[in-house]
């Protein structure tokens, strides 16, 4: 027995002194990224250190804001990620659980007949038969010493996964403020073209009526009147398609808020104006994305467990050493369990040692390391495509602010010139055609305006996701 305490403490005494972990220490990579992002204009663009946590306030849109709060709260999706992390940190428990000794309790009872034709069973009958009753009870543990790090490096990979799952609950969140303050800009935008085409549909009415009494003073021919009246139907046709978009946007909304679909139509439905961007955003410079973006951070974690992964795999080409133990009592009555004569009780260490698995450990460090690559690889890939995404974003603002200029001087000249084309035409001065050509002009540069309002802000809403605000 002092013999076997001996060895024990020697063995612990090792593990203590040269214990270590497996496989290769993790570093975090570096990523090439420039110094600023090419598409960023000086005169709206500031390259200060950039807070973006609650940007969607840039826009001064309190139901704006009451639709962001709704979402973050009873989202679905946050909420499917955010049990994920529950699950995330619960196997890592299970894998935790390895480092330390497991002890389990046992009892049984048995009724035991043995063959009388037996050495064992001639023994027995001269005991008293051959049919015997046994109770046992008592404990078993186990505890495989970690010498090289195979549980350790486990445990690694388990913290980062669950770093992984928080990153991806991030992510998630940050496409989810996207998509509310897009949807909302939509369907302000289409409010707002409904808006339009009923003003127009009123105008062309009224001229409808203009040519429809000098028809009748034989002043003009019946032509007008149709052209009137096809122009006018042609118009009335396109409010039930911007409805129909109206209510399906208001659908999406109320889903993404975690309601039933429409169950937001009377807070949305009232008219209100397209939400106006700030006239200077923040974007900062692009390492801040490596800090930001919740995908990036993702994959950076996604990384760091592969690397553990290896030393797990690692670890299974050196030998394990456990320590196993048994303690009960024994008796062929219940009264004999509180017999010491009972006691009976095993302890000692044992070693596994892998001779001959025909590859297998090596085959499966080389899967882990090409895990390791390719993880690398994707987080290479995915700082370009954040890169990618924040320059798009840029382009994308800065021209639909040229292009909503443009529309809005040739939208100013459209109204005029169909004003003085009615004024002419009442006076018998030009041809209808003139009139019809002038509103029809109107009418589409006037929603295409309404359009590119909403494409500026949204282009906006844009660039704030490639730049992965929202979650701080």
């Amino acid at each position: 027995m002092k013999k076997f305490k001996t060895e024990i403490w020697a063995m612990l005494l090792t593990t203590g002194i040269i214990g270590c972990a497996a496989g290769p220490n993790y570093k975090r990579p570096e990523a090439a990224v420039p110094p600023s992002f090419q598409e960023a204009k000086k005169e709206i663009i500031s390259g200060e250190v950039s807070q973006l946590a609650r940007w969607w306030t840039t826009f001064n849109d309190r139901v704006l804001n009451s639709l962001i709060e709704k979402a973050i709260h009873s989202n679905i999706d946050l909420r499917v990620a955010e049990i994920h992390i529950k699950e995330v940190r619960a196997s890592r428990g299970i894998i935790d659980s390895d480092r330390w000794p497991q002890v389990n309790a046992s009892g049984s009872y048995a009724q035991n007949r043995v063959s009388e034709n037996t050495r064992q069973g001639r023994s027995v009958k001269a005991f008293g038969g051959a049919e015997y009753e046994l109770y046992q009870t008592g404990f078993d543990a186990s505890w495989e010493i970690d010498l090289f790090g195979s549980v350790r490096r486990a445990v690694e990979a388990a913290d980062a996964d669950i770093e992984s799952a928080i990153e991806s609950r991030r992510s998630v969140l940050v496409t989810l403020l996207g998509d509310v303050a897009r949807n909302y800009i939509e369907l302000r935008g289409l409010q707002r073209q409904i808006i339009i085409t009923k003003g127009n549909l009123k105008i062309q009415e009224e001229t409808l009526k203009l040519i429809q009494a000098r028809y009748k003073a034989g002043l003009i021919s019946y032509l007008d009147v149709t052209r009137a009246e096809a122009q006018v139907a042609d118009t009335d046709a396109q409010i039930p398609l911007l409805e129909r978009s109206l209510k399906q946007v208001s659908h999406r909304l109320s889903v993404l808020s975690g309601q039933e679909p429409g169950s937001l139509w009377a807070e949305l439905s009232r008219d209100a104006p397209i939400p106006v961007p700030p006239s200077q955003v923040v974007v900062g410079i692009p390492s801040e994305l490596l800090r930001r973006r919740p995908d990036l951070r993702r994959t950076e974690r996604e990384i760091a467990a592969a690397s553990a992964r290896i030393g797990v795999a690692t670890a299974d080409l050196f030998p394990r050493f456990s320590l196993t133990g048994s303690f009960g009592l024994q008796g062929q009555s219940s009264n004999d369990l509180s017999d010491s004569a009972s006691r009976f009780w095993s302890a000692g260490p044992s070693i596994h040692l892998p001779i001959f698995t025909a590859g297998l450990i090596r085959s499966n460090i080389k899967v882990q390391d090409a895990r390791y690559e390719q993880a690398l690889a994707r987080y290479e890939q995915t700082v370009l495509t954040a890169l990618e995404d924040v320059e798009n974003s840029l382009v994308a603002w800065f021209m639909e602010q040229s292009r909503l200029k443009s529309l809005s001087e040739a939208t100013t000249a459209n109204r005029q010139s169909a004003a003085m084309a009615r004024e002419l035409y009442s006076k018998g001065l030009t041809d209808f055609l003139n009139v019809l050509e002038a509103e029809r002009s109107l009418l589409s540069s006037e929603n295409q305006l309404a359009q590119s309002e909403a494409a500026v802000s949204t282009n906006l809403v844009a660039l704030y996701k490639a730049l992965g605000g929202g979650w701080e």
